[in-house]
């Protein structure tokens, strides 16, 4: 992470950062105030954070293959389960986020580029039985702890596929007609970035949701970020700061609404 640019960033984005009062669109006020600002405590919540505490003291050490977050691409680093859900997995404010969005939704199918322990995949994939989650991680050992991390808690709806995105996403998506919800948080490089989104974007429908995690995480990915909101299907975006959400609905004015949160 560029941590001077984020922090510059996240300065600009709490001093110009909407408020209900300042959103007029029917659609997005009735989200942020019924989803995104929902403080409802889903049973699932505390099973899931308990499993997180487990692994705050977890001190097993993994060999993580890096493919675009830590250092050189395909960099090998040994690392302890403890350092990974404390420094790569996403709190627990924006993983209840993520349930929220989907429990509201309801989508059919969900792809998640990134699984690492599995936090986050539990929270998408916990709201119902009937949804179908497909993970992707490049890293066999993370993926193995995850795996871990779905029996102890019971959940059957993830399918995890292992291996680096260029090969598996193509193959995941040939087989999925439909991208109902889709989580991009394995790579935060730009180049990789539009690459997946763009492969994405052939399989949304008028109610598909795109999720970007960290998406002013450095220049590169703020640039990918406007890039990205102003591809002429997306009608709507929502920067949260720490997530960038799009829709592709018709029938709704064309904005973009930076949000706090």
């Amino acid at each position: 992470m560029d941590k001077l640019f984020s922090a510059k960033k996240f300065i600009k984005y709490t001093l110009l950062g909407g408020t209900p009062h300042d959103v007029h669109s029917p659609f997005v006020f009735d989200l942020l105030n019924t989803v995104i600002r929902d403080e409802t405590p889903f049973y699932i919540y505390d099973k899931i954070e308990s499993l997180r505490g487990r692994l705050h003291f977890d001190e097993s050490v993994l060999e993580v293959t890096d493919f675009g977050t830590g250092g050189h691409q395909g960099r090998k680093r040994k690392l302890r389960v403890s350092y990974i859900v404390d420094h790569f997995v996403k709190s627990p404010r924006y993983s209840q986020l993520m349930f929220r969005l989907v429990n509201h939704f309801q989508p059919k199918n969900i792809i998640e580029l990134g699984t690492s322990l599995g936090i986050t995949t539990l929270y998408l994939a916990a709201s119902s039985k009937k949804i179908s989650v497909q993970t992707l991680e490049g890293c066999p050992q993370t993926a193995a702890k995850a795996k871990e991390n779905f029996e102890i808690l019971g959940i059957e709806n993830i399918d995890v596929i292992v291996g680096e995105f260029s090969e598996t996403l193509p193959q995941v998506l040939k087989n999925t007609a439909r991208v109902d919800f889709m989580y991009f948080d394995g790579n935060h490089r730009k180049e990789a970035t539009l690459n997946y989104f763009e492969q994405a974007l052939s399989h949304v429908a008028e109610e598909s949701i795109f999720v970007f995690d960290d998406i002013h995480w450095s220049k590169e990915m703020e640039e990918a970020w406007q890039i990205i909101k102003s591809n002429p299907k997306v009608s709507l975006s929502i920067d949260l700061f720490h997530l960038g959400i799009l829709f592709f609905r018709q029938g709704i004015p064309r904005q973009d609404f930076v949000l706090k949160f």
